[in-house]
Parts: C-alpha cells; structure tokens; sequence
C-alpha cells in the first residue's frame, strides 16, 4: 500500500475568511472571522486547524498539532491494518523442480494463505521442456495434494504461451461449508 500524505492547513494557511470553530474542549464556539480564531488559539498556546475544508463556512478546530497529528496518524493504520489480505501473490515453479525447493515453495504458499491472499501458482516452462507438458499439470496438482481442502481453485490451469497459471486461494468456513454442500447435493443426487 502507498504510503498515504496527511495535511491540514494550519493558522495563516487556511484560506476561508470565516471558519465555525470547534475549542480544545470539544465544544462548538461558532463561527468566527480567521483573524479572531488565531488569536483564540494562540492565547490558549495551541494551533488553529482546518479539519473540514470542504464545508461551507469550513471547519476548524483549537488543537496541539502533534497529539492531533499523532491521533490522526494512528487512525490512519488502524484501517490500514484492517484492509490486509486479499492480494494475489505469485510463485512460480519449474516443471521439474527439485524436492526442496518445492517444499520451500509450499512454504512460502503457506505464509501467504495465512495473511488470506489468493497464490498465483505459474509453471514456467523453457526450451523443450514445453514436448511435456503434463508434467507442468503433475507439479499443481502435487499443490493441491499438499493443501487437501484447506484450498480452492479459484482458475483452473491453463497455458498462456509457456506458462501454465492456476489461482488458488486459502478456503474460509463460509466456503468450506458451501463446498460440503455441494458434496452433499451430489450425492442425493447420485
């Protein structure tokens, strides 16, 4: 994620002639001329802010900048920390790869189903090796095998050009409980 810039115009910066002020107490003042609204804020020792440009007449509030800052900020990556997930990451295989390089890749695979993102699993293939191209298939499905149910095929593979790509993504209740279902109704109906 960018990282994302916080501003607030302060003081001499706000460019409204008139602001409804908000004290330091929390409190409506009213609406105020900027000129007396500094002042107010400076005999108080705190800063002037516009926390509400858009409004009309804009808002401001009497603040410490830094707590105010600080406040701001750690709202800001309290969302931040509540977005994670949900990425589609990629690793990507050989069609004869070694032991273990594949378990350290399953490992890999495993930390990010854990932070819930969806795995973009690519077999490369070079040279002659794409004469076979089942072996790109056996090196997936030994993926599958490894996770069992844990996971979903979100896109089955397919080969674009000289990579066989799959997605697949860790398995939630919600739809680990929709897959026993389906099972379910497959055998009703059989």
């Amino acid at each position: 994620m960018a990282k994302q810039k916080l501003f607030w115009r302060t003081d001499f910066q706000i460019r409204a002639s008139e602001l409804r002020v908000i004290g330091s107490d929390g409190k409506l003042i009213g609406v105020l001329k900027k000129d007396e609204a500094i002042n107010k804020a400076k005999k108080e020792g705190l800063t002037l802010v516009e926390i509400a440009p858009n409004a009309v007449p804009p808002v401001a509030k009497i603040v410490d900048f830094g707590k105010f800052r600080y406040a701001e900020e750690k709202k800001l990556r309290a969302q931040a920390k509540g977005v994670k997930g949900g990425e589609v990451k990629e690793i990507r295989f050989s069609p004869f790869i070694a032991e273990n390089d594949f378990k350290t890749r399953i490992g890999r695979i495993k930390e990010f189903f854990e932070d819930k993102n969806k795995v973009r699993v690519v077999v490369v293939f070079r040279g002659p090796q794409m004469r076979v191209k089942n072996t790109g298939y056996d090196v997936i499905n030994r993926i599958k095998e490894e996770f069992g149910d844990s996971i979903a095929t979100d896109m089955e593979p397919k080969f674009l050009g000289k990579h066989l790509i799959t997605v697949l993504s860790p398995v939630t209740k919600n739809k680990k409980y929709a897959k026993d279902e389906d099972k379910e109704s497959d055998n009703k109906q059989a």
